[in-house]
This record gives C-alpha cells, structure tokens and sequence, in this order.
C-alpha cells in the first residue's frame, strides 16, 4: 500500500486513528484524533507517538522509546487490542486502542495504523470493581487490578522454568543480550521467552509484566 493510499484510509473512518512509521513517528493522523487529543494533524505529523499519546495503563506509562508496539511491529506480531488511559481534549479518558500491521510501498519497515475507541465508561466500572475487591479481600489496589486486568491471578504454574528464569532476570534489570551471553542462548530465543511471558501474563510491556508478576508474587 502506498503511503497516501494509507492516509485517505485513516481520513476515511468516523474513529480516531493515526498511523506510526518504523521509526515510531506519525505520519497520519485524522480529524476525529484531532477532536479527541486536541492536537492538529500539522502539530502531530512528524512527531514522536509518545510526544502526543502519553499513554499510561494500570501499571504506568506504557508510551516510551522502548514502545512494545513498535517492538512488536518491526517482527511482524499481531497485537490483541488494549486499554491506554490517554490526555485528551476532555481531560484524561480511557480507551482501547486496536494495531493494525501494514506494508507500505518504499519503506523497510511495516507502518502501524492505531484505531482508538474511547471507553471510559467501561474502564470506569472496572476500577469501581478493583475497588470493592480491595474493600472486600484486602488486597492491595495493585494486585487486583492485575487481577481483573488480567482476568483471574496469575499464576506460577502458567510460566514455564525457564521463562520463570528470564522473568527473574528481567526484574533485576537484565538486557536480552546479558541474559542470552548468562545462559548461553540466542537473543532470538530470549525474545521469544519474552513474548510468551508478556501474553501468559497479559501485559503489554516487559516492565507491566515485571510489575504483575511481583504483585502476584511470581518473583
């Protein structure tokens, strides 16, 4: 697809939705994102996406330079949607937010067209059921909303020795690279431990999966 083509898409759809190239900068950006974030698509374009997102979920910021979105788009993995608390026009609000892979004509890297779907009102009801669970069991805010963000409390059997090990690893601040030379693997093999250790956990970044294991005592 060329990258004009890509535009008109996204100028095409009623939601919000913008478009990050391999480098993680916008490149398209609609008038219903203009309406949500309050920023123009002559302010956005050529920006960072985490310069205008800002995005945070239950465990903290999620938009960084080290953006698991883009992460994942440079190897070509599909992403399940998710929920980012975002600044918009109205104030802080929730919404779920869907990636789409797209191959643009000229570039080495695949293009990410986000589709942003506000839902605060559902978020909403989530932390008023975090809430009555921290009220009712006495557990702190933290792990029951990994709890519920996860559907149910992880647990260590979900994680196999090994990624046990690299999730370790990872919580005392080890790269892919240190980890791969300590165990004597490839850093492609401690990716792919990383990857099934963010989907059984359910988090999208290594930090948030750091964060969820702790507070389900994992590690």
């Amino acid at each position: 697809m060329r990258r004009e083509e890509l535009r008109r898409l996204v100028e095409g759809t009623s939601d919000p939705a913008f478009v990050v190239d391999g480098e993680g900068l916008l490149v398209a950006w609609n008038d219903p994102s203009r309406q949500l974030f309050g920023v123009t698509a002559e302010l956005a374009i050529g920006k960072s996406c985490r310069s205008i997102v800002h995005g945070t979920d239950e465990c903290g910021s999620v938009c960084s330079n080290q953006c698991i979105v883009q992460q994942a788009i440079s190897k070509n993995h599909p992403l399940k949607n998710f929920d980012l608390e975002v600044p918009t026009a109205g104030g802080l609000q929730w919404c779920n937010i869907s990636v789409l892979i797209v191959e643009v004509d000229g570039s080495r890297e695949p293009h990410a067209l986000h589709i942003v779907r506000p839902g605060d009102v559902r978020k909403r009801l989530e932390m008023v059921m975090r809430d009555f669970v921290v009220s009712r069991t006495g557990l702190p805010a933290e792990q029951a909303t990994a709890m519920i963000a996860s559907g149910g409390p992880a647990r260590a059997s979900d994680l196999s020795d090994r990624e046990s090990e690299i999730l370790r690893r990872l919580a005392q601040g080890g790269t892919t690279k240190s980890i791969a030379d300590e165990l004597h693997i490839s850093r492609t093999t401690v990716n792919n431990h990383v990857q099934h250790i963010l989907r059984k956990l359910d988090a999208h970044t290594r930090l948030e999966a750091i964060r969820r294991a702790e507070h389900a005592r994992l590690i």
